[in-house]
């Protein structure tokens, strides 16, 4: 620790990305990445801005993106703020929206980047157990509080809520913002932005990372009431008045207009993880039912810890968490059909032993 710090610097528990490893010919199952490429329209953009352009400042609105997304989804371009990944987008809802009097609430097994946002922002959180079958159950949600955020479908669960019970909780709630953090919703959920329009207090968060095949370009995006949006864009004002470049401005429009390569990458990926999960349960793991582009398994004997060892050895990178509760969990990402399958194989060949 450094005596040059500042006072809360000390205080910090860092959040902890997921290995990106520099070995070549790994099968990479471990951040929840595409495994299909961003559409050739996005690539043909991204030629297009490589130009003597990038000596200019990029559009600090991001004007065009934000018209693109309103058109998308059949909304108001006021009712669009964009950043640097939903992470950033994420960080400054905690900071403009979130750090209020009261704690702020969600759940107990969730997206570890929350909690690293409470210490950083001086927010006082209150975690929301899951109930045991892993589920977010609002119900437990209707308590005073200073904000309200959750994942849809949840990480790392990948368990997914209905529209109905995110609006009935809107319905009681309506003194705090609520927050629905959508980055998996693409992959077997139903979008809250639907509910925006009739609750002011409602602010949806997604990103081009997973869905989008743009994990590389880092542009997150929210969707909520216009004074909400402007909240957000007084802390991005206040912070980096030029989160996005050229590349992922035009990149991430461009992948909005192939709506064709977006629909059948993601219904290739979740019929391999349907696959993929009927493949674990034959071989004794528990899996819980998923609507993200991962799945989250547990085996019925071995150790969890044990399994993602061995699969390394096979140069095959999963993701485990050493935390209560869900220790004995691997949260695996869909890759390729062959990646898939070569993860079934070398498990099957881990579990004779």
């Amino acid at each position: 620790m450094s005596r040059f710090w500042s006072d809360i610097v000390h205080t910090l528990t860092p959040y902890v990305p997921g290995e990106q490893p520099k070995v070549s010919n790994l099968i990479k199952l471990n951040t929840n990445e595409n495994p299909f490429g961003p559409s050739p329209k996005v690539l043909t953009a991204l030629k297009t801005e490589a130009s003597d352009l990038l000596r200019l400042y990029p559009d600090p609105n991001a004007s065009d993106l934000k018209k693109a997304i309103a058109r998308y989804y059949d909304i108001n371009e006021n009712n669009v703020f964009v950043g640097n990944g939903s992470d950033e987008v994420l960080a400054h809802t905690f900071a403009g929206l979130l750090k209020q009097d009261k704690a702020l609430l969600f759940p107990d097994i969730s997206y570890s980047f929350y909690p690293v946002y409470c210490g950083l922002y001086e927010i006082e959180p209150e975690l929301v157990p899951l109930n045991g079958q892993f589920e977010i159950n609002l119900d437990d949600y209707h308590t005073d509080n200073g904000g309200i955020i959750f994942p849809n479908p949840n990480a790392p669960t990948g368990q997914v809520l209905p529209l109905s019970k995110i609006e009935n909780l809107l319905n009681r709630n309506t003194n705090s913002v609520v927050v629905v953090d959508e980055a998996y919703i693409d992959f077997g959920g139903e979008s809250a932005i639907s509910l925006v329009e009739k609750f002011p207090n409602l602010l949806v968060i997604q990103t081009f990372s997973k869905s989008r095949s743009l994990a590389g370009l880092r542009v997150g995006f929210a969707v909520g009431h216009p004074d909400l949006i402007d909240g957000l864009e007084r802390i991005k004002n206040s912070f980096n008045s030029y989160p996005l470049d050229r590349f992922a401005i035009h990149g991430a429009v461009a992948a909005l207009e192939d709506q064709t390569y977006f629909e059948q990458c993601c219904n290739t990926i979740i019929q391999t993880r349907n696959k993929v999960s009927k493949q674990l349960t034959e071989l004794d793991f528990e899996v819980l039912p998923s609507a993200a582009n991962f799945i989250f398994a547990k085996h019925a004997s071995k150790n969890a810890n044990d399994i993602a060892a061995q699969l390394r050895e096979k140069s095959i990178i999963v993701r485990h968490f050493k935390q209560a509760r869900i220790e004995d969990f691997l949260r695996i990402t869909i890759g390729t059909e062959r990646e898939c399958q070569a993860l079934v194989d070398a498990l099957q060949d881990i579990l004779k032993d």
